[in-house]
């Protein structure tokens, strides 16, 4: 029986939503408004610290697997691996212009973080559509179930648990009920309930401030 990744392409449908808003909430504030920064600035270092550790759970628990029992497939595993390297080198850019922006909250370093946000953007959105065409059909094939599960534990050891309460708001923001009902059906009772009860509405109150312009 065939795992369902479909819960992956959820995930990166928050991903490729939020890489597209960080891009348009810098270019809209104003020079000197530090207040809206910081703002923003927080927000880019939660999806940052989802971004890596989802990638970082790929490249510890699901590469390894994948190229011991696929052989015609490893140039795709290979591939994935190249790409992640790639991200990564956005990611330590922006971990240097977004300090540098919300410091000042100075016009030309704002162009210089949208910039580095637009090249992000770019190669991320290559690797995940790379990903879901090629990578998730052998995953789905040759990885087990509990193999797969080890890719949300992982996410969850290793993010203080109030980030990951926003980055599970990220996630099921665009997902329609059956997505929602499949990703929350994956969790224990009472993490469900801390959900419902804080975790829904901080995320609201969190996302309406971020996208507050």
């Amino acid at each position: 029986m065939s795992v369902n990744t479909k819960d992956m392409v959820i995930v990166h449908r928050g991903l490729r939503r939020e890489s597209r808003l960080l891009i348009e909430l810098v270019a809209a504030v104003a020079p000197g408004d530090t207040t809206r920064a910081a703002v923003i600035a927080d927000h880019f270092r939660i999806y940052r610290l989802g971004l890596k550790n989802h990638h970082e759970g790929e490249d510890e628990l699901l590469w390894p697997p994948l190229l011991a029992r696929v052989d015609l497939g490893a140039e795709i595993v290979l591939r994935m691996e190249a790409q992640h390297e790639r991200v990564a080198a956005t990611l330590t850019r922006l971990e240097v212009a977004v300090p540098a922006w919300e410091a000042t909250a100075g016009a030309d370093e704002r162009d210089t973080l949208v910039a580095v946000l637009l090249e992000h953007r770019a190669i991320l959105l290559e690797h995940l559509d790379d990903e879901e065409a090629t990578l998730l059909p052998l995953a789905a094939e040759y990885i087990t179930a509990s193999e797969w599960a080890s890719l949300g534990e992982h996410l969850v050891a290793n993010t203080p648990k109030l980030t990951l309460l926003t980055l599970f708001g990220v996630v099921l923001e665009d997902a329609n009920p059956a997505e929602r009902a499949l990703l929350l059906s994956g969790l224990p009772a009472p993490v469900r309930a801390v959900w419902r009860v804080i975790g829904r509405p901080r995320y609201s109150r969190h996302i309406r401030r971020v996208r507050a312009a």
